[in-house]
């Protein structure tokens, strides 16, 4: 990857304030690391009246990042791996965790989270990744 400066500019897709395109993400502390409410509309569907299976994904991958953020690091995403085990309707509001699964090995962090209906509690998807602390 070579070196990489991460610089916040407020538009990040999922959790920027400034992008108008955005998921517009407010990660606080709760939980094993880090939680944030969602609902998605139909702008983020993919077959009728179901949000997309990359959507679904960014809002796992994003709790990660914030988890390791909320550590002090700044990591980027190496790996992810997403298990789906439920369609996700379009209007149904989300709670998504992020934690760090375990000690930083060097450079990377290994990461776990989830995707649940609120307040049902049904579970939509999980997630493993490993995120890279940059040089």
């Amino acid at each position: 990857m070579g070196k990489v400066k991460l610089e916040d500019d407020h538009r990040c897709f999922a959790c920027g304030s400034e992008n108008p395109a955005g998921l517009h993400l407010v990660f606080q502390a709760g939980g094993r690391g880090v939680t944030a409410l969602f609902t998605a509309g139909k702008e983020f569907q993919g077959y009728k009246d179901i949000v997309h299976g990359g959507i679904i994904s960014t809002l796992l991958d994003e709790s990660m990042a914030h988890a390791a953020i909320r550590a002090g690091l700044m990591p980027v995403t190496a790996e992810i791996q997403v298990r789906f085990r439920s369609a996700l309707a379009v209007g149904q509001q989300v709670q998504v965790e992020g934690w760090i699964d375990g000690p930083p090995a060097h450079r990377l962090i290994a990461a776990a989270s989830e995707l649940r209906t609120c307040p049902e509690g049904a579970l939509i998807a999980t997630a493993k990744a490993k995120l890279l602390q940059p040089e």
